[in-house]
């Protein structure tokens, strides 16, 4: 598909469920996700992949860029069109995430970001993953961090989720469902994030929010801020993992 032909399919809906690119106001939580993808996209080089629950398919097209092949599911038949027609490197499958249509020990790698959150049955889902992996395979996975995400809160802020972890929720959901938890890392600010969590009155994020709640145009400083982060803002570190903004784990299928 030319670049001309994927700029003429229509762009998925902004519900809230997932970040779709492309839309300046939406622009910091897209590098946020960007980033893990591109700083895991090595181990997805050369290998048969999974992603489970690829949403609007940004992703996943990045995989099929370095990998073998590359199967997108997701259980929205939207989502699943978008993807057909604007990624067709992508094998797009629609399919439920607690029975994912796959045969066991079909694939090297699942890749999982930003969804375990937004499932009723976590466990469930995990076996899945183990379960369609090859001996060795590894699940990339990341979830917002409860304690920063929706701190003091015992249900979430984001009315898509269902059930948000903490570093240590999401290492036993990982062991319980039979896995090695290879790497547990976190999603922090840089330097130039930091700047402009002081710039705008301590957090930068609090101030994108209270914008979009207002339902009031952005002030022409903040959308200019917004619309210039990168994924170079964002720091991929084990250190501090409570304080971290998402939590990104690397566990293998023994």
């Amino acid at each position: 598909m030319t670049a001309e032909n994927a700029g003429a399919v229509e762009p998925l809906p902004l519900t809230g469920e997932r970040t779709v690119p492309g839309i300046s106001e939406e622009n910091y939580w897209f590098r946020r996700h960007e980033i893990v993808y591109a700083r895991l996209l090595d181990r997805c080089a050369g290998k048969t992949v999974l992603e489970a629950g690829s949403g609007e398919g940004y992703g996943a097209d990045m995989i099929a860029g370095v990998a073998t092949k590359v199967i997108g599911l997701d259980y929205d038949a939207s989502a699943v069109a978008h993807v057909r027609a604007r990624y067709p490197r992508v094998e797009m499958i629609q399919g439920n995430l607690a029975a994912l249509p796959l045969d066991d020990a079909s694939v090297d790698v699942v890749v999982n970001f930003q969804v375990i959150e937004h499932l009723w049955d976590q466990g469930q889902f995990l076996r899945e993953c183990l379960r369609v992996l090859r001996p060795g395979g590894e699940l990339l996975i990341s979830t917002p961090n409860r304690i920063t995400f929706s701190p003091g809160r015992d249900t979430p802020l984001n009315p898509f989720h269902t059930r948000e972890l903490n570093a240590d929720e999401l290492t036993e959901l990982l062991v319980d469902a039979g896995f090695e938890v290879a790497l547990m890392t976190g999603v922090h600010h840089g330097a130039t994030l930091k700047a402009l969590d002081a710039k705008h009155g301590g957090s930068f994020i609090d101030a994108q929010i209270e914008r979009a709640l207002a339902g009031e145009p952005w002030p022409a400083e903040l959308t200019a801020d917004v619309a210039a982060v990168s994924i170079d803002d964002f720091d991929l570190i084990t250190e501090d993992i409570d304080a971290s903004l998402d939590l990104v784990a690397i566990a293998v299928k023994p």
